[in-house]
């Protein structure tokens, strides 16, 4: 069964960029939509952003919307997230999930199936 790892977490300053990315052992997840979430000490996991199976489409929280980016290789069986103008704010652990067959892109946690074990990312002010 399909394991998911992300990668590329870390310290930033107010400002900077990093680039996370997340890629399965076990079997490709080119066909299944996928997302990612994040969780702050002591809030509840959110939303982040999500693409469709087949990449044609995306949906992102307002909070990163014009910030972050979502995309896929799916030849590659790998999922990123470029993240640029980082805030403070934004520091949480970022997790990568994977949703269902042929989805499209969703917001909804409930809507995913397989995740990982997250990442670090900490924007200092």
């Amino acid at each position: 069964q399909v394991q998911l790892v992300e990668s590329g977490g870390g310290s930033v300053q107010t400002g900077g960029s990093l680039r996370l990315s997340c890629a399965a052992s076990g079997r490709t997840f080119s066909r299944y939509n996928m997302g990612w979430f994040r969780q702050a000490p002591g809030k509840e996991r959110e939303f982040v952003a999500a693409i469709s199976w087949s990449g044609g489409s995306t949906d992102y929280a307002d909070s990163v919307k014009g910030r972050f980016t979502i995309s896929r290789d799916n030849a590659k069986n790998t999922m990123h997230l470029q993240m640029n103008s980082l805030k403070p704010e934004d520091t949480a652990v970022y997790y990568c999930a994977e949703g269902q067959p042929f989805g499209g892109a969703s917001k909804r946690a409930l809507d995913y199936v397989t995740w990982g074990q997250g990442t670090q990312v900490t924007v200092s002010s």
